[in-house]
């Protein structure tokens, strides 16, 4: 085999955990896939050792958080645009700007580790282009200098964008809200520091203690909540789904729906309309447990109302359309509701510090048919719910026309509903400032350390359930 002369041309040799965090970000970037799904099945058919394992985790979840940031860094330092440059060996580029800035790793072994993976995955002629991208980058002195000229730009929302890696429309949707850009600034930090995996212990089957007694630290003001550092699903709890895995702003939200039944002595019917994959039903069944209520959930995926029958500790679990419940029957008064929760569909904006991908998946586009859906989730929900009965609506997103723009709406074209009070003694110590002075209920995660999920309480004052 001929050989260019002057050339000596060697099989690229990548290592392992990059080209395992490459091909996770493929599949995540062109095929769909979400990281926090893919990832632990690859690492846990692989052999390497905790460091390695550590290594790919941060490699894969960073890159996708920051790959705004990368990307501006990239477009600075490449003779082409990102539009030109090969999406393979773009992808390629991401992996090495967040070794060379978010990694303890030397620029030397940065760089030559990514055009080895470069070679591998996007052919021998990316190489070059790679070493030169990534050359340009360290030769830079301050190696932050891109950085330092984000910091002189006038457009605040730009600069944020850039500095903390999130799309334009995503800051501009958290500003409408805090109406400050500092406080925005810290939320987009927040966004970027991961989440520690939170454990929910289901009351009368586990405890905060044996999950503590298993290397879990409790957190404070919570019932059953404790963060893990480990693998969760290396313990016994887990296994024998004594407990779950669960935000504490997700359980929060499940405790206060669960409140509002205190001090009612007859036996009530609860639904969870949007269940998969279970974990709200899981801890309200658990709560519900000493009380002879009857719980549905309803899920329209089956794969997914298969993981909330494996999760429920009591009731059934079916799969309709959750705007279609009044036509199967539920609007019988024997069939309605006294409280149904409706974790609705939504941009996912509260919780991007756990998906990663989201704020790039995710467009203002979506913004429009999710509105839609979560209207006629709601609409569906007061047909099949029973005099003084209660809407728990919670998105995990506080994007205002998701969360009390639709609201308003709802009560302005269901004359019978008004807003419910937050119950009292649920929400304590920092958590307590959730509760806002319109009488919903939005959590923050640089507030308070949780997925900024969102509840508003909606109660009917007068029946319109109809026996068809």
């Amino acid at each position: 085999m001929n050989k260019t002369p002057g050339r000596n041309f060697t099989k690229p040799n990548p290592d392992l955990p990059r080209l395992m965090a490459y091909e996770t970000l493929y599949e995540v970037t062109f095929e769909g896939g979400y990281s926090n799904l893919l990832l632990p099945k690859r690492l846990e058919k692989s052999e390497l050792d905790p460091r390695d394992r550590s290594f790919v985790t941060e490699l894969v979840y960073g890159t996708l958080r920051m790959q705004g940031k990368h990307d501006f860094r990239i477009a600075k330092s490449s003779a082409r645009t990102l539009a030109q440059i090969d999406p393979k060996v773009l992808l390629c580029l991401r992996l090495g700007v967040h070794q060379i800035y978010e990694m303890r790793i030397p620029d030397h072994a940065a760089v030559s580790a990514t055009v080895e993976l470069a070679r591998k995955v996007a052919g021998e002629s990316s190489g070059s282009f790679v070493n030169a991208v990534l050359r340009n980058m360290t030769n830079l002195i301050p190696q932050d200098a891109v950085s330092l000229d984000l910091a002189n730009q006038t457009d605040k929302n730009t600069y944020l964008a850039n500095e903390f890696s999130h799309p334009d429309w995503i800051i501009s949707a958290y500003l409408d809200h805090l109406k400050d850009y500092e406080k925005v600034a810290e939320l987009l930090a927040a966004n970027n520091v991961p989440a520690q995996p939170t454990l929910v212990a289901w009351p009368n089957f586990s405890s905060v203690s044996e999950l503590v007694a298993s290397g879990a630290v409790a957190v404070p003001e919570a019932k059953y909540a404790a963060n893990f550092a480990g693998n969760p699903g290396s313990l016994s709890e887990i296994k024998s789904r004594k407990a779950g895995v669960q935000d504490y702003g997700s359980q929060l939200v499940t405790e206060i729906f669960h409140a509002t039944a205190a001090g009612i002595t007859k036996k009530l019917r609860w639904l969870d309309m949007c269940a998969g994959p279970g974990g709200k039903s899981a801890l309200l069944t658990a709560l519900i447990s000493t009380r002879d209520d009857y719980f549905l959930a309803n899920e329209i995926s089956e794969v997914r109302a298969d993981l909330v029958r494996q999760v429920i500790k009591n009731g059934e679990v079916v799969s309709f359309d959750g705007r279609e419940l009044a036509s199967n029957g539920f609007a019988k008064p024997e069939n309605a509701f006294d409280r149904i929760l409706i974790d609705a569909p939504c941009t996912g904006l509260g919780a991007l510090r756990r998906r990663p991908e989201t704020r790039w998946r995710r467009s203002i586009n979506d913004l429009k048919s999710l509105m839609q859906l979560q209207k006629e989730l709601l609409h569906s929900a007061s047909e099949i719910l029973l005099d003084n009965g209660l809407i728990a609506y919670v998105t995990c997103s506080p994007h205002l026309n998701e969360t009390r723009f639709q609201v308003k709406e709802f009560l302005r074209t269901h004359r019978d509903f008004e807003l419910a009070t937050i119950p009292t003694g649920i929400a304590t110590g920092k958590y307590a400032s959730a509760i806002q002075a319109d009488g919903m209920f939005q959590l923050w995660t640089h507030t308070h350390g949780t997925d900024a999920m969102f509840l508003a309480l909606l109660q009917r004052k007068e029946s319109k359930v109809k026996n068809l």
